[in-house]
């Protein structure tokens, strides 16, 4: 399989300069073992535990495996021997300045998280390498990746057979992932939550009502959430509430970070069916702030991402706080390719309400016309692949 590059590649190097571990996390198939080898194959060697044959010699003799595997080595899906993280723990402490030493990955946030607070806390960086971003897929094939994802495979593949890649993926998924993460009592039910989820993106997360609907407790819904957010599936942007009072809605907001994922899982197959039903709009925000999501993790940069509405009515679809240009970015996302004045009342409110003059704040409509411009002096309507672009950039 060709190997395409990956905005991640200089992040991962700098990590390895200045952490004698580093440990890239991230969904199956998304390409973390591909990237390590890529990257560092000439230097280091692979080891991986997905062989049983090298878990069994792992557990059986720790200290002569180590003795062999200790300098420049790469540890494939390394949670699932978890005495592992002991033993690098003594390796490391030994030779605190041999910087990039171990390279490690895995597939499960919690049990690797987990494993690398109990032992290697300060002796670690920590990555999260997601499916392709938009600029790392060929030109060619850019147009197909809201439909069809971002999965590498299915990028070499020209996706050709997408419709049954994802069928296994999830397959593939509960059986390994879910079951090795948490006691699913009812795998249909959780199943259901999946589809469930799918149907609600870009919306308050109202467990709640997930729970009546399912026919579970609030609990269970929580347990699930997690294992769903610990392997990369969905994730949450919590409610931003500084300096703009009170009255705000607390529910975080549900995302796929893959929306080739989400259009399989809503049963969305074609490019037509997805830009006349009910979810498109959902769908194209769910993109935006997914990719923007991406770029955050791929380039390490200090931003965190949040959402407003008040209980007055007053919603913001994405809040970007840049802590490193001290600036606060507020994005709505239009799926449209008009632009009408009416649309930059909610950045104009919400930035009268952002009263901290020492942060610099600008709105941003973005859509999919092509032009670009100024509605007031810090509101600018910009094409969301242009924006997007310069983001990751």
């Amino acid at each position: 399989m060709r190997y395409l590059s990956r905005k991640i590649e200089q992040t991962i190097k700098h990590y390895t300069s200045i952490f004698p571990a580093v440990a890239v996390t991230g969904p199956r198939q998304s390409g973390k073992s591909t990237l390590l080898r890529e990257i560092f194959g000439k230097k280091y060697t692979y080891v991986t535990f997905d062989d049983p044959i090298v878990v069994e010699q792992f557990l059986s003799d720790p200290k002569g495996f180590m003795a062999e595997y200790n300098n420049k080595i790469i540890y494939d899906e390394a949670q699932k021997v978890p005495d592992l993280f002991h033993y690098l723990k003594i390796e490391i402490d030994n030779d605190r300045n041999n910087y990039g030493k171990f390279l490690l990955t895995g597939s499960s946030q919690f049990a690797f998280t987990k494993n690398i607070t109990e032992t290697l806390a300060g002796r670690i960086g920590m990555l999260a390498l997601l499916p392709f971003q938009k600029q790392e897929i060929p030109q060619k094939q850019q147009h197909n990746q809201i439909l069809l994802g971002g999965y590498p495979e299915l990028v070499n593949r020209n996706y050709k057979n997408t419709k049954e890649w994802y069928s296994a993926y999830l397959s593939n998924y509960l059986e390994r992932d879910v079951r090795s993460l948490s006691n699913i009592g009812n795998m249909r039910d959780f199943q259901r939550l999946i589809s469930l989820l799918a149907s609600r993106t870009a919306q308050e997360l109202n467990m709640s009502k997930l729970a009546r609907e399912i026919g579970v407790n609030i609990k269970t819904i929580q347990n699930w959430i997690s294992v769903l957010q610990a392997s990369y599936i969905i994730f949450l942007l919590p409610p931003y509430h500084r300096n703009l009072g009170k009255r705000i809605v607390k529910r975080p907001k549900l995302y796929f970070y893959d929306t080739g994922l989400l259009c399989y899982l809503a049963g969305i197959r074609n490019i037509e069916i997805l830009e006349k039903g009910p979810l498109q709009g959902e769908i194209f925000e769910t993109y935006i702030v997914s990719e923007i999501m991406k770029s955050v993790f791929h380039c390490g940069k200090d931003i965190k991402l949040y959402y407003f509405r008040d209980n007055l009515g007053l919603e913001i679809d994405l809040i970007i706080e840049d802590n490193d240009l001290g600036k606060l970015s507020f994005v709505e996302i239009k799926n449209s390719q008009t632009i009408r004045p009416r649309m930059a009342y909610p950045l104009k409110n919400i930035i009268a309400y952002a009263k901290n003059n020492s942060i610099i704040r600008n709105g941003y409509i973005l859509y999919k016309g092509k032009p670009s411009g100024k509605l007031l002096t810090n509101i600018t309507y910009q094409n969301f692949n242009s924006f997007l672009k310069n983001f990751s950039s």
